[in-house]
């Protein structure tokens, strides 16, 4: 199979979604591989490395479109990558429809097969393609979150982890998936006093069980967050339904009640976000402030930190990307259910529940 591998455009990714050594075990398959001009750069991989795995270096993406069957990659197609999928073409990333419906409506209208990395469900319901990136956005979360607080980009001047004498900072978590437990994990680290919300008793249990005394829960409704919204420093947005949008969590009316200052990183940004204020942004301006309160809502968090990024998803994702350059993607899908679970689109058909439930109007 002709396997394409383009440089991600969207704004500060620098992740590339095949290294060197899966180019070279593809290779060995027979499958051809063929790179974008510097695709790799950014997270430590160059092209010399890949031309010694066997991989084709392209200069131009419009190349690499045109000529592969299979398209790897790692964030959704932007618009100007749109007019450049194919009918028929294979599109394995991260998608999150259910949060655009401008790419949903692309998607239809290319007609590709769009297989999506956060769909993808083993039976024990996780989700084995985002949790590594869900365990590097956690991280960071916080370790954003903590900078942000920092006065000179309008925080409140509050160093999570406190000094002797003075206390911690307040961290306030919604959800105890796997965001949610590596954002708990750093705060905690950092000394600060960490209070974690989970509609899920199994889920909360297990946080107490692994978790230090100073990190603590409570059952997830309107008026715990509201009590705690008012005292918290950091707030962070850790929510996932797979596949749907977010539910909003935090209402604009909540910002009121916060103090000057306050921090809200919003994880679940690519599903739309659980903060009603949510607006995307990048890591070229990844702030901005309503009503006093600091919001980081970055879509790619991960990207800041290619290397660890790249490798983490690859170990994860090259096993599916094999099944589907031997098998092909309908042959892949039959015996291996897992991946089926990420089919999202088939030649201009809708087939995912959660993308079908959030634009009813796209479904034929």
């Amino acid at each position: 199979m002709k396997i394409g591998i383009p440089t991600e455009i969207k704004n500060n990714e620098s992740r590339v979604s095949i290294t060197p050594a899966g180019v070279f075990e593809l290779s060995k398959q027979n499958h051809e591989i063929f790179l974008q001009f510097n695709a790799g750069l950014a997270s430590g991989f160059s092209n010399q490395a890949y031309q010694e795995a066997g991989a084709v270096i392209l200069d131009h993406i419009e190349d690499v479109y045109e000529t592969a069957e299979l398209i790897v990659k790692v964030k959704e197609p932007i618009e100007a990558e749109y007019n450049l999928i194919k009918e028929n073409q294979l599109v394995f990333t991260y998608f999150h429809f259910a949060s655009s419906q401008q790419l949903t409506q692309a998607m239809l209208k290319a007609k590709a097969i769009c297989i999506a990395y956060e769909t993808v469900q083993d039976e024990d319901s996780s989700l084995p393609l985002l949790t590594p990136m869900s365990e590097v956005a956690g991280r960071m979360a916080t370790q954003q979150g903590a900078k942000y607080l920092e006065k000179p980009i309008k925080g409140k001047g509050i160093l999570l982890g406190g000094v002797p004498g003075v206390s911690p900072g307040k961290v306030l978590v919604l959800g105890a998936g796997v965001v949610g437990i590596q954002a708990a994990k750093m705060a905690a680290g950092l000394g600060a006093h960490v209070t974690i919300l989970d509609i899920s008793m199994k889920r909360l249990r297990y946080v107490n069980d692994i978790m230090p005394s100073h990190v603590v829960t409570e059952f997830s409704n309107e008026y715990n967050i509201r009590k705690h919204i008012k005292t918290a420093d950091l707030i962070i947005g850790a929510v996932l339904i797979a596949g749907a949008k977010a539910p909003k969590l935090i209402t604009a009316d909540m910002l009121k009640e916060m103090t000057p200052g306050t921090v809200m990183v919003d994880v679940a940004v690519d599903q739309g976000g659980c903060f009603e204020t949510t607006k995307p942004t990048t890591h070229e301006n990844p702030t901005y402030i309503i009503d006093n309160v600091v919001h980081y809502c970055v879509t790619n968090m991960p990207g800041a930190v290619p290397y660890t990024s790249t490798l983490a998803l690859t170990n994860v994702t090259f096993p599916y990307v094999m099944q589907l350059a031997n098998l092909g993607w309908q042959k892949a899908c039959d015996l291996n259910k897992s991946l089926a679970k990420g089919l999202s689109m088939v030649n201009g058909k809708v087939i995912c529940p959660e993308v079908k439930k959030a634009f009813p109007e796209l479904v034929n």
